[in-house]
């Protein structure tokens, strides 16, 4: 990465059209980064690992034809400050809060995928009164069913085994083995997750690689794996959400998330994105696009 050139978010927004602008906020003790562009009612989209508000970038230019699109780089990712503690989900919804109405908004309508779900979810649950609509992608807020997941996966369990939660509850060794090395589980979570890798470019991988390089990048994302005790007993303290809730999901795990979301939520519906897997935001955006359609508008 260091003789390459360095993408800036700058560059990114611009790309996306003139109305799309990198910015920063300062809410309850932390410094967010965003891009927005648009005009019209407030949606906001929270991305994943390993990701950046970059996994929105082929949806963005249309949901801007509607909304006024704010993608953030959550607590710990990208731009945005690192701090060394905070990765509760519910901290970081009230983070979410907090920015809407720095931006000026009373309410607006909130998309996650991944751990930006699960802070969606928190946010939704937690902030009733600031969530017009909320959409989970492929990703349940996390509950104690995590602690069932496996070390070693029996003959014949399906994939994926999910090692990677049980390395980044590790501290310090994930810096120390990935620091500048980011790329390499960058292209295997997308090798495992993605039905056409080309999907996500080379140049977009680049640009997740150049955002979790740095050994302090990648301490404050193991924070959002490290927090999991408590989110799970957060999760447990939650009364079932009244916002009115959108799930998209790929097919083995769309009879779960259908299951799951109804159990959880007063005001449920779910859909199947075809045709991918967990990045369906960049393997179909055509799709979610219509989905977001037919349900924000």
């Amino acid at each position: 990465m260091s003789t390459e050139h360095t993408i800036t978010d700058q560059e990114l927004a611009a790309s996306l059209g003139d109305t799309f602008t990198s910015e920063f906020a300062e809410v309850n003790g932390v410094r967010l980064h965003y891009v927005s562009g648009g005009e019209g009612p407030p949606l906001v989209l929270l991305p994943g690992w390993p990701e950046t508000w970059w996994e929105y970038r082929k949806l963005m230019p249309a949901l801007a034809e509607r909304h006024r699109v704010i993608a953030v780089d959550i607590r710990g990712m990208g731009a945005s400050e690192k701090p060394e503690s905070g990765f509760e989900k519910k901290t970081m919804a009230r983070d979410i809060k907090e920015l809407i109405h720095h931006l000026g908004y009373e309410r607006a309508a909130v998309a996650g995928h991944g751990i930006g779900a699960m802070v969606a979810y928190a946010c939704a649950a937690n902030h009733p009164e600031v969530v017009e609509k909320v959409a989970i992608l492929n990703t349940t807020h996390i509950d104690d069913s995590y602690y069932d997941f496996p070390m070693v996966p029996r003959p014949g369990d399906a994939p994926p085994h999910r090692w990677w939660l049980a390395f980044n509850q590790v501290r310090e060794l994930p810096e120390q083995l990935l620091a500048g090395r980011s790329r390499h589980i960058i292209d295997y979570m997308f090798g495992i997750s993605l039905v056409n890798p080309d999907a996500i470019t080379d140049f977009d991988r680049r640009v997740y690689a150049q955002a979790y390089d740095a050994p302090g990048a990648i301490r404050a994302c193991t924070g959002w794996f490290q927090t999991y005790q408590q989110d799970i007993a957060d999760f447990a303290s939650y009364p079932r959400v009244t916002v009115e809730m959108l799930g998209l999901a790929y097919g083995p795990f769309f009879a779960y998330m259908e299951k799951a979301l109804t159990a959880s939520g007063t005001n449920v519906r779910v859909a199947e994105i075809k045709g991918s897997r967990n990045y369906l935001v960049e393997e179909q955006p055509e799709a979610v696009l219509a989905a977001f359609a037919d349900f924000f508008n």
